[in-house]
């Protein structure tokens, strides 16, 4: 086994990255192995383009691993930018192995000669099962994605003058705020909503004040 090197992403303010910090060390400590580096991310799951995921594959080499806390951390990627980041992954010859799913346990095991047949089995039945939970996790993005368009959609047709005005736009803030929470960026939610970067930012700021005093 080579180095053990863990993937964090947030993709909102709202989300807490040292909790998934700490699941992940006592995840580690449980099968006895160190975790030799971390990589932090603040970005959304749905780009293949993520600095830190980037930075972590060039410095992967043969063996090692990629801990992530549940595979939407590492995907919510379209199924053609999965395929290329899975077989990014296959081609440094490291596994993931996720929190949420246990067939990927077994590559913290250290491996005995009579066991191969076993591990070769449930390294096909975890890449399988890497691709179906993959696909769940956009589809589960997708959704929440319609649902949050269809009801700014639903808000404009209702009372379009509140998503205008100089005095603070509460259906506005609101509509932000939950695309904020679904993993949209500052560009895709000034396209949706008309919104400027500035108010964004005043957004997120809140949130991330309401969630600081939790």
């Amino acid at each position: 086994m080579g180095f053990i090197r863990a993937y964090l992403r947030v993709s909102t303010v709202g989300q807490d990255v040292m909790r998934a910090k700490n699941e992940i060390e006592e995840f580690a400590q449980r099968y006895q192995q160190q975790i030799a580096a971390y990589y932090f991310e603040k970005f959304t799951g749905t780009s293949l383009d993520r600095p830190e995921l980037n930075r972590m594959l060039e410095d992967a080499q043969q063996g090692d691993i990629i801990l992530i806390e549940s595979v939407d951390r590492i995907s919510r990627l379209k199924s053609g930018d999965w395929q290329q980041l899975k077989h990014l992954i296959e081609a440094k010859g490291v596994s993931v192995v996720a929190l949420d799913l246990p067939t990927s346990h077994v590559a913290l095991k250290q491996s005995d000669s009579g066991d191969d047949f076993i591990q070769a089995v449930l390294k096909a039945v975890n890449g399988m099962l890497l691709d179906i939970l993959a696909a769940t996790a956009r589809k589960d993005y997708d959704l929440r994605r319609k649902r949050t368009l269809e009801g700014i959609a639903k808000a404009k047709a209702t009372d379009p003058a509140k998503y205008r005005g100089r005095r603070r736009n509460e259906l506005l803030w609101s509509s932000i705020r939950k695309l904020l929470e679904t993993s949209h960026t500052y560009t895709a939610i000034q396209s949706i909503t008309g919104a400027s970067r500035m108010t964004i930012s005043s957004v997120a700021k809140e949130l991330k004040h309401e969630t600081d005093l939790r």
